[in-house]
């Protein structure tokens, strides 16, 4: 037993320390991912708004969650207005030939992704404390627990996965404070563009007289 928790006190700090560089890559692999799905979802709607005769312009250099808030604010204008029945039908007919991959329902998984990643962040400092209690809980194994010099030395040598579990999360809430905003913004497009599709599709088949 002693020989196991003198291995786990002394590769807690390096544990922790590689444990925050593999978080930090699944970060940046989650970040590719969601331009992957950006990118999906920017170019479905840009499909599906093509045959319409006035769509929003932003320019090449747009950023693609702008594009996304572009085109549906298109889709809601032409079914907002009465006076775009011929937009109301290209779009509809459009969707219907297009609306098979459905990008927008793949969120369930990226979602789920970056919660766990984000809620593993709490845990580094826990690990830290856990790798400090113990080393001093060897000093007690030891039978050196009167002996204060055992104890600072020991304290000494642990007290550095308490430093490394803090100094991890807080590089990996930095990093999250980065990305939070993009992810939150990617599920409010993917949502919205999921209620506005099946608007369309509702109201197109209402009054095409097909069922729903």
């Amino acid at each position: 037993m002693q020989p196991l928790l003198e291995f786990l006190s002394s590769a807690s700090t390096p544990f922790i320390a590689g444990l925050g560089v593999i978080h930090l890559l699944a970060f940046v692999l989650l970040w590719l991912w969601y331009r992957l799905n950006l990118r999906r979802l920017s170019n479905a709607l840009n499909d599906f708004t093509r045959p319409l005769r006035t769509r929003s312009d932003l320019g090449r250099g747009a950023h693609r969650s702008d594009q996304i808030a572009a085109f549906l604010a298109d889709v809601r204008e032409v079914f907002d207005s009465s006076r775009h029945t011929s937009d109301q039908l290209a779009l509809w007919q459009r969707i219907r030939i297009l609306d098979e991959k459905r990008p927008y329902l793949s969120s369930l998984r990226f979602e789920t992704c970056y919660t766990v990643l984000r809620s593993m962040i709490e845990a580094y400092p826990l690990l830290g404390i856990l790798g400090t209690i113990l080393a001093i809980g060897l000093v007690v194994l030891e039978g050196q627990a009167a002996n204060a010099g055992a104890i600072v030395e020991r304290f000494g040598q642990a007290i550095w996965s308490t430093c490394a579990g803090l100094v991890v999360a807080v590089v990996l809430m930095f990093f999250n404070s980065l990305v939070e905003t993009a992810f939150e913004r990617l599920a409010e497009h993917q949502a919205a563009v999921r209620d506005t599709v099946g608007r369309v599709k509702r109201v197109m088949s209402l009054a095409m007289g097909e069922p729903e």
